[in-house]
């Protein structure tokens, strides 16, 4: 094994799994050549970028090694112009936000933890924020990877013309897949303008059904928001409505927001500056409250009875709150464990509540004792034996994150 490598240590635990080798390479020949290695001994590996995702899924069935991708926090190529960027898997998003900015450019993903959160990480766990609503999903973003596939070979896919690895499509193929298929090593993405003003219309005291009824009237108002978010901290819900863009067009968007607020009977107020920055970060700061997160998927239509069944997980947790995205169908419960059979009882309730629409609720992190009773992922998602067919492909020894994936995958 290369220098890079040293002996693991509690540390470098994935999802309870100690391994028993960690390897930190700092250089893209340094990761194909440690993948390599891997290979040769047919040692079981799991890929670690700022942690902030780990809990979710399946612990590793088996673990010999962790993979850190820290020490990969370069910015490849950036050209402005183009409105691409292609980075290392180890950079966080705050410091390539950070590299972007004096350029009057950002990349539009949000997830919360940005000082920590790196680009390869956001791309495995499909991570997103509050402007997923508009700018859409991490894959929607991503234009171009170059991954260390198992056996220790480097592959590129992306940009104008898709390079296939298998006759996949490989920038898509490796969003949300935990480690479970590849190291992604370097990432391409497409870039938009930081916004010349920002404004967010704040509408307290409403429930669920009244979040959904005011999200759909600034839809058919064709006003568009770039994060809309209800929360609820064991009251009624906050709904945040965020607009950005030119001044002119932000202050009438706002405006004509507020205005379906109060015919609605629940008026709002504008928020700028810090008040506005204040509130988004309590969003985050209750994204990731506690020890026990849930994750729930539902048809937005279904919003009231997902919301139902997600606000009796967040009442069997301390501290429980509670995010909807209600143009994404998307909850977020938070809080710490105290009673593990309580929560499991929730949890399997809450499944059964939203799968008549096809939706999940899936255990985003949680301790031993509530993983126990549970299942991290539900029910088998739809394509499962697609997803087997992939994993054979690219890792038919099963020894790159085995297990951590719905069905043993």
């Amino acid at each position: 094994m290369s220098a890079a490598a040293r002996p693991a240590s509690a540390a470098d635990a994935v999802a309870g799994a100690v391994p028993r080798l960690a390897i930190e390479p700092a250089t893209l020949d340094e990761a194909a050549e440690a993948m390599r290695a891997l290979a040769a001994d047919r040692l079981a590996v799991a890929f670690v970028g700022g942690g902030t995702d780990l809990g979710l899924g399946a612990p590793p069935a088996r673990l010999d090694a962790v993979l850190h991708t820290r020490r990969l926090d370069r910015v490849r190529e950036h050209a402005p112009s183009d409105q691409i960027v292609a980075v290392e898997a180890g950079m966080t998003l705050a410091a390539l936000q950070d590299h972007l900015a004096p350029h009057g450019q950002r990349l539009a993903l949000d997830p919360p933890l940005a000082d920590r959160a790196t680009v390869g990480g956001i791309v495995a766990a499909n991570a997103f924020g509050p402007r997923r609503a508009r700018f859409g999903a991490v894959r929607d973003l991503v234009i171009g990877m170059t991954v260390v596939r198992a056996d220790g070979v480097v592959a590129r896919g992306g940009g104008k013309v898709v390079k296939n690895v298998a006759g996949f499509d490989l920038p898509r193929l490796f969003c949300g897949s935990l480690g479970t298929l590849g190291l992604v090593a370097e990432v391409v993405f497409r870039l938009h303008p930081l916004p010349e003003a920002s404004a967010t219309v704040a509408v307290p005291g409403l429930g669920a059904p009244a979040c959904r009824a005011l999200t759909q009237a600034v839809l058919d108002a064709r006003l568009e928001p770039v994060a809309v978010v209800a929360r609820r901290d064991g009251g009624p819900y906050r709904l945040g409505l965020r607009f950005e863009g030119f001044g002119p067009g932000v202050r009438d968007q706002s405006e004509r927001a507020l205005a379906l607020a109060a015919a609605q009977g629940t008026p709002g107020e504008r928020l700028g500056g810090a008040d506005e920055a204040a509130l988004w970060a309590r969003q985050d700061a209750v994204r990731t409250a506690g020890d026990v997160r849930i994750r729930a998927a539902f048809a937005p239509a279904a919003l009231a009875i997902a919301a139902g069944a997600l606000e009796r997980v967040a009442g069997a947790l301390a501290g429980g709150g509670l995010i909807l995205h209600p143009t994404l169908g998307i909850g977020l419960v938070s809080g710490s464990l105290e009673d593990p059979a309580l929560v499991a009882v929730a949890v399997e309730a809450a499944r059964g509540a939203v799968a008549a629409g096809h939706g999940s609720v899936v255990i985003a992190d949680a301790p031993a004792a509530l993983r126990a009773p549970l299942d991290p992922w539900g029910a088998a998602p739809a394509g499962l034996e697609l997803m087997r067919r992939l994993k054979r492909e690219l890792d038919p020894e099963h020894r790159l994150a085995p297990g951590r994936l719905p069905g043993g995958i």
